[in-house]
């Protein structure tokens, strides 16, 4: 036999014995049509058991109609620059000393303000100003052309109004003041969103598509009906919100090593909470990847012993080998000494594994 037909020597990781067994017919599509079957009545089964309603999406148009008196004290707080989005700071103004920050690190403020937002004009002037009504463009103009302070004593006179405000039949009733076109104003904004145009109104960025829903949300978030859905659905920071889901439980059970950290101290009422909570998630992460290299924090596995309990069937099987007074032997020995696994010429050559070097026997 020439050196290229000589037969190549059985590798168990490469090479698998020839089958000399019998065969039986297998209708593959058959069995495919079966397996498809049974996983669609076992997800809709599921979706059944365990899948969260389909809450509508809250917009503009909802809050302004379902509590046109919180929209309106939400409204007049964007107007003279006191809501929390105001004075949010970074990516949105230049609040001073808004930024989060941990000692020098305070990348909120090195990055700046790159989404610049004017609640006054973004929120209340620019969407009255696209209505088709020249009252409410007199109103407009006559409140950006008074002084300073003179708008000042209106949204100051307005505030105290809307306080008291009622919802009759829908609609938004404020008691008499000395707040001039401020009234007028969110009164005309109030009704906008309730009829959907001021959604479409923060939304239109010039592109055929609108899909950026920055301002309607941050406008939602200062106000108190988008926090009390939030409440009534366990979605708070102080219910794990960000593991929580509309619905049933477990939600998104993954996040909860995130969200853990904002209920303990000093997270829980620190201004600096979100920071926080990101730099020990930077330092927990960093140490999972870089376990490999760590002292000590990398023997943890071996120290605990916790393969044992993973491969514990394995070591039942090795003790009863020891115990019946036969030498363990490991998987690639095992295939090597068993004649069916490796049919080569050479088979009968191999080390014993007990020691030294002899035939089968």
């Amino acid at each position: 036999m020439t050196p290229s037909r000589r037969r190549r020597r059985f590798n168990p990781d490469r090479d698998v014995a020839e089958w000399t067994g019998k065969y039986v017919p297998y209708d593959i599509l058959r069995e495919a049509f079966i397996a498809l079957l049974a996983v669609a009545v076992l997800v809709v089964l599921l979706a059944v058991a365990f899948s969260s309603p389909d809450e509508s999406a809250i917009n503009l148009k909802t809050w302004a109609s379902a509590d046109p008196v919180d929209f309106a004290q939400t409204a007049i707080t964007e107007l003279d620059g006191s809501s929390a989005l105001a004075t949010y700071g970074p990516p949105y103004n230049n609040t001073p000393d808004a930024s989060q920050h941990i000692g020098f690190f305070e990348p909120e403020a090195w990055v700046g303000v790159h989404q610049p937002i004017d609640t006054a004009q973004d929120f209340v002037v620019a969407p009255l100003n696209a209505l088709p009504s020249r009252a409410v463009h007199l109103a407009v103009d006559a409140y950006e052309r008074a002084p300073a302070a003179q708008q000042a004593a209106w949204t100051s006179a307005y505030e105290k109004a809307v306080a008291n405000a009622k919802e009759v039949d829908g609609r938004l009733v404020v008691g008499p003041g000395r707040y001039g076109p401020v009234g007028f104003m969110i009164g005309s904004l109030t009704t906008m969103a309730q009829s959907g145009a001021l959604d479409s109104a923060l939304l239109s960025g010039g592109e055929f598509y609108s899909t950026d829903y920055t301002k309607p949300l941050l406008l939602l978030a200062d106000g108190t009906y988008m926090e009390n859905q939030a409440t009534a659905q366990h979605l708070t920071g102080d219910q794990w919100g960000m593991m929580n889901e509309t619905g049933n439980y477990p939600g998104q059970a993954w996040l909860w090593l995130y969200t853990m950290w904002y209920q303990v101290p000093p997270m829980n009422s620190s201004s600096n909470g979100d920071l926080e909570v990101w730099g020990i998630m930077m330092v927990l992460s960093a140490g999972l990847i870089f376990l490999p290299f760590i002292p000590g924090l990398r023997s943890i596995p071996r120290w605990s012993r916790v393969y044992k309990l993973i491969w514990r069937r394995h070591y039942e099987e090795l003790a009863l080998s020891q115990g019946g007074g036969n030498f363990p032997t490991s998987p690639a020995t095992e295939i090597a000494r068993d004649p069916v696994a490796d049919p080569s010429p050479d088979a009968d050559t191999i080390p014993s594994p007990v020691g030294g070097a002899g035939g089968r026997g």
